[in-house]
């Protein structure tokens, strides 16, 4: 039995290193790398942005109107405006991530720069006694998410390995012919195929029955995910507000969001065991994806003063359609001990060149119910203004995301198909709330303010809390407000996911503060 045993191990070496030689003049399948969490991740905004006193009180911003802000929230408030605004927002993050896997503890940093709410207002107030007292636009960007972040998590597993996902891959197709596994998958099996990661598995008549990984979960494996991500979703928008009577104030915006994400992740799996014989020393899986695109989307809201000193808002924001290109790589890098070192990129079945994929995304649908009170004699009068609370309540409509396929392609249609009902499982609509007011003394502000972003996930537990606050002044045309904001995010992240076996999360705990300055100016 070990003669037979020694003998398949060196055939199969042998048949592989042909396949390896031989992929370049064969056919290759279409594949795709969009998950689910690409859908997630480019709708889930708990970075509302805007200007600094929006941000210092939390982001409410549905109701209360007269802010450059509103453009991007509810651009019925523009209606408020009686002169102009032009504001600059520029914002620095520090962010600190905590990572706990299989019960071990990890820390990463990361800070950033960026230009938030940008832009001018303009109004144009009526020169008779009709109904329609102003009209205003504006226009502006903003940014709205950023994905700079750096998340790294160590741990020791004896349950599982990455490299059971390509085994996975390989069953599920039923794939018996090792030329198949050599090279029609060349974003996964076939990658770790060729550098001898998996083998495959065969009787005694020489023919494949199934195949087996070198990462022997049994003996303990050491396992590391190292993410690098940069980029965010800048809108810029065009909007308009109509004030009625100093008691209805009706607003619409049409907004393109200009995405950009870059994700590098390093993920190493090493053998725990200590011994130097068994054919395993590390493998490494290195992904790179760049996605970018832009989306259009609509806002729309109405504002009612019941009496001079409250104020309700309805804000609805249709879903944005994004067209994307994703460029993905992803190489297989293995240290095998007696069997050599091993490499292969997908790039090698494509000319060098990264997996590119086009496609739309539909994100959800919102709906904001606001309410704003002021404190004041006289609230038309802003110099009689002594300060407010405002709050929102925010219905997103996750299980409206969903991918498609822009070439009409019947592969790519089946395959995004399938996505959008795997996304419908996993994901659940969920409330925002948003709190926050502000005291006024004479030409300063002080602000206070808070946010919380509810859970997305149908079995899963995430959420993303946040206390603000700031100050303000303005005098004679010119403001300067400052605001600083510290979230509180709890979220979760698979290295992978198997369909056999329990899987492993780590646990992030993403805390930072973001400072916040607005400059601006009446026109």
């Amino acid at each position: 039995m070990i003669a037979k045993s020694e003998s398949q191990s060196i055939y199969s070496f042998t048949m592989k290193a042909i396949f390896s030689i031989l992929f370049f003049s064969l056919a290759i399948s279409i594949s795709y790398a969009q998950e689910p969490a690409d859908a997630l991740r480019y709708s889930y905004l708990t970075q509302p942005g805007g200007t600094a006193r929006n941000q210092a009180i939390g982001g409410a911003g549905g109701s209360l109107g007269g802010e450059f802000t509103s453009l991007f929230i509810n651009p019925a408030g523009l209606g408020f405006y009686k002169t102009g605004d032009f504001v600059v927002t520029p914002s620095f993050s520090l962010k600190n991530s905590n990572a706990t896997y299989l019960g071990n503890p990890q820390s990463a940093k990361d800070n950033s720069f960026n230009i938030g709410a940008t832009g001018f207002v303009l109004s144009s107030p009526s020169r008779n006694n009709g109904s329609v007292k102003n009209f205003s636009i504006g226009f502006g960007v903003n940014r709205v998410a950023d994905y700079n972040n750096h998340i790294y998590y160590k741990g020791k597993n004896n349950n599982s390995s990455f490299s059971e996902k390509y085994l996975e891959q390989l069953a599920d197709d039923k794939v018996s012919d090792p030329n198949a596994a050599a090279n029609n998958y060349p974003d996964g099996a076939s990658l770790a195929f060729n550098t001898y990661l998996i083998d495959p598995v065969y009787n005694a008549d020489s023919i494949v029955t199934g195949y087996s990984t070198v990462a022997n979960p049994a003996s303990g494996l050491t396992q590391e995910n190292t993410i690098n991500t940069t980029g965010g979703i800048t809108d810029a928008s065009i909007g308009a507000g109509l004030n009625v009577k100093d008691k209805w104030y009706f607003g619409g915006s049409l907004s393109f969001p200009f995405l950009r994400y870059d994700r590098n992740a390093s993920y190493k799996e090493s053998d725990a065991s200590g011994n130097t014989n068994n054919d395993f020393n590390y493998f490494e899986a290195n992904e790179t994806l760049t996605t970018k695109g832009i989306g259009v989307n609509g806002k729309f809201g109405v504002i009612y003063k019941p009496v001079e000193q409250a104020r309700i808002g309805l804000a609805i924001h249709t879903p944005t359609w994004y067209q994307l290109t994703d460029d993905y790589s992803i190489e297989v890098i293995t240290n095998l001990e007696g069997r050599g070192n091993w490499h292969q990129s997908n790039t090698d079945f494509s000319d060098g060149q990264p997996l590119e994929t086009k496609y739309n995304l539909t994100t959800p649908m919102r709906f904001i119910l606001s309410g704003s009170y002021l404190f004041a004699v006289n609230p038309e009068n802003v110099q009689n203004q002594h300060g407010f609370v405002t709050a929102d309540v925010e219905y997103v409509n996750y299980k409206g995301m969903s991918f498609r396929d822009v070439n009409n392609d019947q592969d790519a249609a089946a395959y995004f198909s399938s996505l959008n009902k795997t996304m419908d499982n996993l994901y659940k609509n969920a409330f925002n709330a948003r709190l926050g007011g502000e005291i006024k003394f004479n030409t300063f502000m002080v602000r206070l303010g808070g946010a919380y972003y509810g859970n997305p996930y149908q079995n899963e537990t995430s959420s993303v809390m946040k206390v603000t606050g700031g100050i303000g002044y303005r005098n004679r045309g010119f403001f300067m407000d400052l605001a600083y904001v510290y979230s509180m995010a709890k979220d979760i992240h698979y290295p992978y996911l198997l369909e056999d076996k329990p899987n492993a999360p780590a646990y992030l705990k993403n805390n930072g503060g973001n400072i916040v300055a607005t400059i601006g100016f009446k026109l």
